[in-house]
């Protein structure tokens, strides 16, 4: 399979969805929840130190605070994304903001995320709304293991939907549930920094049946919604093909990292939500042999990737988002090449048959990006976290002009 010559012009389907992506703790700025109470307790810090994390980039890197300001700017930002040709764009709505205390609602904070969403319709940009993007309220203690979590979300995902619901047409319920509880009970990265494979085992069930439980209490409200969940799906590839060892890994590593979800909740979802970044390769060697590029989080670049994935996903038979696809490139060198590859393979995997209906970039602007801090840079806007400037980066532009053309 050989990447398109330089005379030659891709069009995508008619409708298809161009844009960018944010979540609310990420750039919103000033949230009180779960994680911004563990960011600052000691645990975190002596995690941070003792991995030499503090000495490297400094505390304030890790503590999230008003972050991008984003929900004071969110017109400003979402002009930048009008004027880049964008049609559609994803962003999350904070449980915490909605409701501070159990039961308690909101008013000012549903009234401000309405706005927010009519002020994307005034620029034509579709909203893809997330309900849950891996922050919590306070109040809710032990998170997604507290006996009444599922009830909790519900009822907050119904108070939304029944308030914002008139002018949103995609939900997405929760994001990437198996890596948010991965990072939690496994890699010990994530708030409650615990190893723990039951834990992990119960948490993925539990967000499972919210996820319906939430799909359910939508079709209720809104038939017409299109509700579907996202998961982070990696390409898992061996070193030496023929090894029955790496084999057997990397098989075993898709089927529970991006085969498992989609099949649980198969009847319980309109379209699939798909994140991906990298390829994982089962590498006895641990790189040594390995020259493959990486982006600056050390991960293995690969846009073919990409193609096997969404072709994996063509079997479900339902129209697929790209909801995050997006590299880390503080000096926007690679950031181009990136998306104009990750693109060609999008548009071969719609040429073999797999429904592809929109490619939203992570991100729109430089944001928190959670355990490693504000030092990676995935925005098509770089933001100056001292004076909160905006600036639109040259990548940015070529990727407005696929999105203006429809085409690659």
């Amino acid at each position: 399979m050989k990447l398109m010559s330089s005379n030659q012009q891709l069009n995508f389907p008619a409708g298809f969805l161009w844009g960018a992506g944010t979540s609310s703790y990420q750039v919103e700025g000033n949230i009180k929840n779960d994680w911004s109470e563990w960011e600052k307790s000691k645990k975190r810090k002596k995690q941070l130190e003792k991995a030499g994390l503090v000495e490297k980039y400094g505390y304030e890197n890790f503590i999230c605070g008003r972050a991008c300001d984003h929900y004071n700017r969110y017109e400003e930002d979402f002009d930048i994304a009008k004027s880049l040709g964008h049609n559609a764009h994803r962003f999350s709505i904070e449980w915490a903001r909605i409701e501070p205390e159990e039961g308690a609602f909101d008013k000012k904070e549903i009234e401000h995320y309405q706005e927010v969403i009519k002020t994307l319709r005034k620029r034509n940009l579709e909203p893809f709304v997330t309900l849950w993007h891996f922050t919590n309220p306070i109040w809710l203690k032990n998170g997604w293991l507290n006996e009444k979590a599922v009830f909790y979300f519900t009822r907050y995902v119904e108070k939304i939907v029944s308030e914002l619901g008139e002018d949103v047409k995609f939900w997405i319920t929760i994001n990437e549930p198996i890596t948010y509880t991965l990072w939690m009970y496994v890699e010990k990265k994530l708030i409650y920094n615990e190893l723990s494979l039951i834990k992990c085992a119960k948490q993925i069930l539990v967000l499972c049946k919210a996820h319906k439980e939430a799909y359910k209490s939508i079709k209720k409200i809104d038939h017409n919604s299109q509700i579907g969940i996202v998961n982070n799906n990696n390409y898992f590839s061996q070193l030496i093909g023929w090894c029955p060892f790496e084999w057997s890994i990397a098989k075993s590593l898709d089927y529970l990292k991006n085969k498992w979800l989609f099949n649980r909740i198969k009847n319980y979802q309109d379209f699939i939500g798909l994140n991906y970044y990298r390829e994982i390769k089962i590498d006895p060697t641990l790189g040594l042999f390995n020259k493959q590029e990486k982006n600056d989080m050390g991960w293995l670049i690969s846009p073919k990737g990409l193609y096997y994935v969404l072709m994996d996903l063509k079997k479900y038979k339902k129209p697929i988002y790209i909801t995050e696809n997006g590299i880390p490139d503080k000096t926007d060198e690679k950031r181009k090449k990136f998306i104009k590859d990750h693109l060609y393979y999008t548009w071969k995997a719609i040429q073999d048959g797999t429904d592809i209906k929109g490619y939203l970039n992570w991100s729109l602007l430089d944001n928190f990006e959670w355990a490693e801090g504000f030092w990676p840079r995935f925005g098509l806007v770089e933001i100056d976290y001292r004076t909160m400037e905006r600036r639109i980066r040259k990548s940015a532009y070529e990727y407005a002009e696929i999105c203006k053309n429809n085409s690659l």
